[in-house]
């Protein structure tokens, strides 16, 4: 018969031990037995039981000196104490030290084995509920890594100072910039520095100042009272109110406008602010890391952005390096997201052809780590086999390079001019080919078409 659970009776007489063996028994316990608090000690140490029948009157170590010892170890039973001289004090003193039940003998079985019972279903759920918060807290550091250094892939000497720089800027609450072109993590950076901190469990707020009209990214961020404009039927808490505790994430904080920078500018300085419309002054306790994909000294050189926000921004900076700098990561990354992209598909087992690899080696990645993502998964989703091949790419890859045959004849050209008047023939290669359409422009290059619209206003590219 299958034994439902395990129980240790603990008792110095022996008929007792054998009249508690065979009832238990005979109700499919597994049952071992111990004349002593020391025998016992040792045997809890090796195995683990649901329930101990423990004599609280014992020579050597008594009942109540083996219960103290049992809350020193980490298997810690279920115990039902026994005794033929009840008393309240020593039922309170057990109480306190653990015990689940206290029963007096003689007793009867019915009622002995009813407390059994109760005992182990209490253990069993005991265990369930550990397994539980065991399993969460393999959530927990699984989401944690998910945002820590995990999910920002590289082995690139330039990744590896990034790391290293979260690691030493996480503790703190500086405020932290962000550089780095469009696509090539920066908030997976921020996500890092957050998951990294002490407020890791606090909330992470992220917002994308280029994407809020300008006047609505005052509301967004600050909140409004109700009647603040035409339609404020309620208040609103903006997302400072929101991030209070935790970190808030300024993404193309180069966007905003001259009026939103002084507001900004005075939260940073002063942590607090007013809801629009409010008078109150709302008080509080965030970090700020803002990110940016334009050059902001040179923005603030032109007099589009504020000099004193730049320097209260400008404290700790980071810089990601865009994905035809690091070519040593693109295997890592391309491996990370075939299994990302299989994974979601139930296609295991990708692999990925050497001349397809050499393909992606070898092309300039405009849009960075996030069109490398896009045509990975494309790739997965098209393939019919288990490689993937060139032909699974989009043909801007395996075209010529537009400006392949460009020969610079001025002496002195830098390498980022040089790079920039090949990103900029790039562009326009997609525009003839798509009759100036922009969208359909950003589609053949993989980028989204906010950043080639703000790529088209950096080379001042204009429709012929």
């Amino acid at each position: 018969m299958e034994k439902i659970g395990r129980i240790l009776v603990v008792d110095d007489e022996e008929i007792m031990r054998d009249v508690l063996s065979d009832l238990l028994s005979s109700e499919s316990y597994a049952v071992d037995l111990a004349e002593s608090g020391f025998q016992a000690l040792e045997m809890i140490r090796e195995r683990e039981y649901g329930v101990i029948l423990l004599d609280l009157m014992m020579p050597g170590m008594d009942g109540l000196q083996l219960l103290e010892e049992l809350k020193k170890t980490d298997n810690n039973p279920e115990t039902i104490i026994l005794t033929a001289f009840a008393s309240i004090d020593r039922a309170v003193r057990a109480t306190k030290l653990g015990a689940f039940d206290f029963i007096t003998k003689p007793f009867k079985n019915d009622e002995l084995l009813l407390a059994v019972k109760n005992a182990m279903e209490h253990r069993q759920l005991s265990m369930k509920n550990f397994q539980l918060e065991e399993e969460n807290q393999r959530l927990r550091k699984k989401l944690h890594e998910r945002y820590g250094f995990q999910n920002i892939i590289g082995k690139s000497a330039a990744m590896q100072q990034i790391f290293d720089l979260i690691t030493q800027v996480a503790p703190r609450r500086s405020t932290v910039l962000i550089q780095g072109e469009s696509g090539t993590g920066k908030e997976l950076v921020a996500k890092a520095i957050h998951a990294s901190s002490s407020k890791a469990d606090a909330p992470f707020v992220a917002i994308n100042c280029g994407n809020i009209p300008p006047d609505l990214l005052e509301s967004e961020l600050f909140g409004h009272v109700r009647g603040a404009y035409t339609g404020a039927t309620s208040a609103k808490k903006g997302l400072f109110e929101a991030a209070n505790g935790g970190t808030l994430f300024l993404d193309e904080v180069a966007t905003i406008s001259m009026e939103m920078q002084t507001k900004l500018l005075r939260v940073i300085q002063e942590r607090e602010f007013r809801r629009l419309g409010g008078l109150e002054n709302i008080k509080v306790d965030l970090r700020i890391i803002a990110a940016t994909n334009t050059d902001l000294e040179s923005a603030v050189q032109q007099g589009v952005f504020r000099e004193d926000l730049y320097y209260r921004l400008n404290v700790i900076v980071i810089k990601v390096p865009p994905l035809r700098e690091r070519t040593d990561d693109i295997p890592l990354l391309s491996e990370y997201f075939i299994r990302k992209y299989g994974d979601d598909s139930q296609r295991n087992g990708f692999t990925i052809e050497q001349s397809a690899m050499r393909i992606l080696m070898d092309y300039y990645w405009p849009g960075n780590v996030r069109e490398l993502e896009n045509v990975i998964e494309r790739a997965v989703v098209l393939s019919t086999g288990p490689s993937i091949t060139a032909d699974l790419f989009p043909k801007n890859l395996t075209m010529p390079y537009p400006d392949a045959q460009v020969r610079f004849t001025q002496n002195g050209t830098s390498l980022k001019e040089r790079v920039g008047n090949f990103e900029k023939a790039i562009i326009l290669a997609a525009l003839e080919k798509t009759d100036w359409n922009q969208k359909k422009a950003a589609q053949l290059l993989s980028v989204n078409a906010t950043t080639l619209s703000e790529k088209l206003k950096r080379f001042k590219i204009r429709e012929r």
